[in-house]
């Protein structure tokens, strides 16, 4: 595992396939060199680092993921930054329009 969070190598390998973009506003990665807020970084969506899994674990930016902290994530889909970077549940990524499907 090459990565802090303990996401073993074929789970990881698995997301970045998935999660070209990011997973909230869907805005593509750069490296952490040309922009830190548009560079990928790790997501729980439910804020539990011990649920390691590819229905809790994704790629999202920076920015989204700094605005998340730890809010539950049909409470942050409705903050001002959400509505400020047009992020909705028809725009986000298939997993987490499954994960608010489920109520988290």
């Amino acid at each position: 595992m090459a990565n802090q969070w303990h996401i073993p190598d074929w789970l990881e390998a698995a997301i970045r396939n998935r999660d070209k973009a990011c997973v909230y506003c869907a805005r593509e990665f750069t490296p952490t060199s040309v922009s830190t807020r548009s560079a990928a970084s790790w997501e729980h969506i439910i804020n539990d680092e011990t649920i390691i899994s590819l229905e809790n674990i994704a790629l999202c930016c920076r920015g989204c993921n700094a605005s998340k902290g730890q809010k539950k994530l049909s409470e942050w889909m409705k903050s001002d930054y959400c509505k400020t970077h047009g992020i909705t549940e028809k725009t986000v990524s298939q997993v987490i329009k499954d994960a608010l499907a489920k109520g988290l």
